[in-house]
């Protein structure tokens, strides 16, 4: 018994990779046995991140014991930088008095990236959990539209009176610093909590102490709405270098403020969006636990069928030539070779061009020019293909013609394929369809479709001098 656990423990501690694994088999003693002064020690010392793999890697007896070991704002530190899922764990081995406080001490923000990970119903439980100030100021959040700059901010940060001075502004920041998101952005409302400006600490910490803020303040700050969307939200962040940016509501009144390291999360979460988009796969189809098998068929059935709806039409252009075939035969032997290649340079060409409009990349060249640009590499590309090809295909049948029917149709069909990849999406963009998910199942049939005629009709016409 002792010897199946000592190995269990073991194997757990292969999870952490930052921390010698001596250290973390010494904490989880310390836990074990109950050394909470000389677990505080050593534990307090390491960084969020490895706090947070050390609570992953604890029998479910000993996660009970944190709660009698670390402080609630010790313990939130570390739960931001927890997954979601081990984060739900944490829900379930916690005293809810305990958990009341830890949510007072979290960013309004991560209190409500956590909530969204569970179903209505479970959300009001952990409300329940929480004091009433807090419930009041996470509601409000969650009142607001998803994927918006609302439903992302933060409500804590530092708001003074444009009348402040700087050494009352000093003072605030002591007493109230330690609750809010940042301290380097100091927000400046009027009487009616307008915004009206906003100072550096920097400005704050170099202006004598009886300036008054007004005089330091900039006047003419950024600013979104509770309604923007979240990407918009982040990229004016990245476009102004801003490490927050201050929320407001239609009266122009301060709500909250949306940080730099919300908005990582956000792009990351866009490009991975993207990506299934791209992939066809159901913006929650992968990460679904309790999805079932049913819901899951459901959601990918449609692109299964609407490829093979435009399959048909690559079988059908191949029965149009089976007179062609039939009498070289070879020619099928380069078919796949030819269609892989298309679909392969358009798809690579669709990825550079849904980047662009992705990250709405702005350029003086004219689209006519990156069509152009994407033309000439397909044609480089193309030829490097053909040569290749063709040496190959006259070693394998001892076959001028048959050489150069595979190798310009292998040219002709990358140069168009790369134009294809471009045009496409920037043409479903235009008329209001995400190019990330329409492009590519059509892209590549496009780039099939226009191979195989471009392959039999060349075979076709030289098909005497290939018998």
């Amino acid at each position: 018994m002792t010897q199946t656990n000592n190995d269990t423990h073991h194997d757990e501690l292969q999870v952490q990779e930052y921390v010698e694994p001596e250290v973390f088999e010494q904490l989880i003693r310390y836990v074990k046995n109950g050394n909470r002064e000389e677990f505080r020690d050593i534990f307090l010392r390491l960084h969020d991140y490895d706090q947070a793999q050390l609570f992953e890697i604890l029998y479910p007896e000993n996660k009970r014991k944190i709660s009698q070991i670390l402080t609630p704002d010790e313990f939130a530190d570390l739960f931001e930088y927890m997954n979601v899922d081990n984060q739900k764990e944490a829900l379930e081995y916690l005293p809810d008095s305990y958990l009341a406080e830890v949510f007072s001490e979290l960013a309004d923000d991560d209190v409500v990236d956590l909530l969204q990970g569970f179903k209505p119903e479970e959300q009001e439980d952990i409300l329940d959990r929480m004091h009433l100030e807090d419930r009041i100021d996470i509601e409000a959040i969650l009142s607001h539209a998803p994927e918006t700059a609302g439903s992302i901010m933060t409500t804590e940060l530092i708001r003074v009176h444009e009348s402040d001075t700087a050494d009352e502004v000093i003072q605030q920041m002591r007493q109230i610093g330690r609750q809010s998101e940042t301290i380097y952005y100091i927000y400046v409302v009027n009487e009616h909590d307008q915004l009206t400006g906003v100072v550096s600490l920097r400005d704050v910490l170099l202006s004598p102490g009886n300036e008054v803020i007004r005089n330091v303040m900039n006047t003419q700050p950024e600013f979104v709405e509770t309604s923007v969307d979240q990407e918009e939200v982040a990229k004016v962040i990245q476009d102004y270098d801003l490490l927050a940016i201050p929320v407001v509501n239609q009266s122009r009144q301060l709500v909250g403020i949306v940080t730099v390291d919300d908005v990582m999360d956000i792009i990351q979460d866009e490009m991975e969006e993207d990506f299934r988009k791209f992939s066809g796969i159901s913006g929650d189809d992968d990460d679904s636990a309790d999805k079932s098998i049913l819901n899951m068929t459901k959601q990918r059935v449609p692109w299964i069928i609407i490829l093979i709806l435009l399959g048909l039409g690559s079988a059908s252009l191949i029965s149009a030539y089976e007179e062609t075939l039939a009498q070289v035969v070879a020619l099928a032997s380069f078919m796949p070779i030819i269609l892989d290649s298309a679909g392969n340079v358009g798809t690579q060409s669709l990825a550079v061009s849904v980047r662009r409009i992705t990250l709405a990349e702005e350029s003086d060249e004219p689209f006519i020019k990156l069509v152009l640009r994407e033309f000439l590499s397909g044609i480089l590309m193309g030829l490097a293909s053909a040569v290749t090809i063709g040496i190959i295909a006259f070693v394998m049948y001892q076959n001028i013609i048959l050489s150069f029917i595979v190798g310009v149709s292998l040219l002709i069909t990358l140069s168009i394929a790369t134009v294809v990849g471009c045009v496409v999406p920037t043409l479903f963009n235009a008329i209001g369809i995400d190019p990330a998910v329409a492009s590519g199942p059509f892209i590549t049939t496009i780039c099939d479709g226009f191979a195989l005629i471009m392959y039999f009709n060349l075979a076709t016409n030289l098909l005497h001098l290939l018998s």
